[in-house]
């Protein structure tokens, strides 16, 4: 451990300098006229592997964005960690809510403010630059590979395609991801668990044009009325999703398991203060640690319609669009809620107007298993670059590719993430504490250590 601080405060400050060279990059996957930046990314994160000592580093070809990989075998009999991350990030929008430029890091009491800062720069760039201190202190105890992709926040439509196609190239004894948070600093955790996901839009269409609002209105019906309407309905007064079948497979927890996960600290006091709100909302007769984590959820993502110009104008929309994101837990799958709700809102679907559903990515729900001996590598090194042993809690975010990695390599994943669920993931004014990357690279090398002893038991 000490050998760990006395790198990182020696070379502390290139260590934060390189993480703002990355997050320069306005790698913003989902918008093509970013694509050139996102390329450069790609290529930036390649050199970074090579300066840290990897070997055989390629920047890999995909129908979409590039996957980094790289990689150092000291010796095949020893075990073998796959790090998996991602150097895309999310559109900025909206601009004007940004305090600093989403793409020039600013650093303001402690914290990195940027787009990527956390989700997932900031956090996939510990694992290199660990790697780095273990290769320059000569004390990586064991084999590592790195597969750092550049579509995550549009699906990771090319990933399955890459990894079917190289599974002997990534073979590993596990997976390492850093795409999460911890409760706090104060009380570290570790997620054992992450709900799936399905993501999808819908279009109402009623006349074949925009209509004068005065002419038309009340004897027409408006799309983004009658879409909201639709919305609306998908929750009952107890906020319970309404689509026939869909709570069908959920897994419900055993009262032991209900009263371990509300055993994490959680101040709903100082909850509603962060986002000033006057009262959490959610499922009837669940905690807020239960609808976060381990419940499944349907959100509106995003909602349109008619004339949002500056100004007046008294127009009945030809059609209103929305966008939906369903949030999946353990024995759930996102094809077959697709289906349940296509069919659903298809149906509920008034006569006088037509209803498009497309579907766009999902993913399935993991649970990682805690008895395995790369949890208990996380634990053990968190509890010594801590001070105390982490708190295991239910991620409500989703990482689809968990899931293809257990189907196609065969292999768990340990979900070691630093971030703060208030990091503000893809909003405005995104942050990441300058402490909580210091201490990822402190505690990575730990994981690699213990992780190659308990293998040998």
């Amino acid at each position: 451990m000490n050998t760990i601080k006395q790198y990182v405060t020696e070379h502390k400050d290139r260590l934060l300098n390189e993480l703002f060279e990355l997050l320069r990059f306005p790698s913003v996957s989902a918008d093509p006229k970013y694509k050139e930046h996102v390329l450069q990314t790609a290529d930036y994160v390649a050199q970074k592997l090579k300066d840290a000592g990897a070997d055989n580093v390629e920047v890999c070809q995909t129908a979409g964005y590039p996957i980094v990989y790289g990689e150092k075998i000291i010796d095949p009999t020893l075990p073998t960690v796959l790090t998996y991350g991602h150097y895309d990030v999310q559109p900025p929008d909206p601009l004007e809510l940004w305090k600093t430029p989403p793409f020039e890091p600013t650093l303001r009491d402690g914290k990195i403010y940027a787009r990527g800062a956390c989700d997932d720069k900031g956090q996939f760039y510990m694992h290199v630059k660990a790697f780095e201190l273990m290769m320059q202190t000569n004390t990586l105890p064991c084999n590592i590979k790195f597969m750092i992709e550049g579509e995550e926040e549009v699906g990771s439509d090319n990933l399955g395609t890459f990894v079917k196609a190289n599974k002997e190239r990534l073979k590993a004894d596990v997976v390492l991801i850093s795409d999460t948070s911890m409760i706090s600093m104060e009380h570290p955790s570790l997620e054992t668990g992450l709900r799936g996901l399905s993501y999808l839009e819908v279009e109402v269409v009623g006349p074949n044009r925009d209509l004068h609002s005065g002419v038309y209105g009340g004897a027409v019906a408006n799309p983004a009325t009658i879409l909201a309407k639709m919305i609306a309905s998908l929750h009952d007064e107890d906020n319970h999703i309404t689509i026939p079948g869909f709570y069908d497979d959920v897994l419900e927890l055993s009262a032991d398991e209900r009263k371990a996960l509300n055993e994490a600290p959680y101040d709903e006091e100082e909850y509603k203060t962060d986002l000033d709100i006057k009262e959490v909302w959610g499922e009837k007769g669940y905690s807020t640690l239960e609808r976060t984590g381990t419940r499944p959820t349907l959100e509106v993502n995003g909602i349109w319609g008619g004339y949002i110009g500056e100004g007046a104008k008294t127009v009945l929309p030809s059609k209103a669009n929305a966008k939906i994101s369903m949030r999946l837990v353990p024995n759930q799958h996102s094809d077959k809620i697709t289906k349940l709700f296509t069919e659903h809102f298809t149906k509920i679907a008034p006569p006088y107007v037509k209803v498009k559903v497309t579907p766009h990515h999902g993913g399935e729900p993991v649970v990682t298993p805690t008895e395995s001996v790369a949890f208990r590598a996380a634990e053990k090194a968190i509890e010594a670059s801590f001070g105390k042993k982490p708190i295991p809690t239910r991620g409500g975010g989703s990482i689809p590719i968990v899931a293809l990695f257990e189907a196609e390599l065969g292999i768990k994943t340990v979900l070691m993430g630093f971030g703060l669920d208030s990091d503000a993931l893809h909003s405005p004014n995104e942050k990441y504490d300058i402490f909580n990357y210091y201490k990822g690279i402190e505690t990575i090398p730990l994981f690699h250590k213990y992780f190659a002893e308990l293998s040998k038991a």
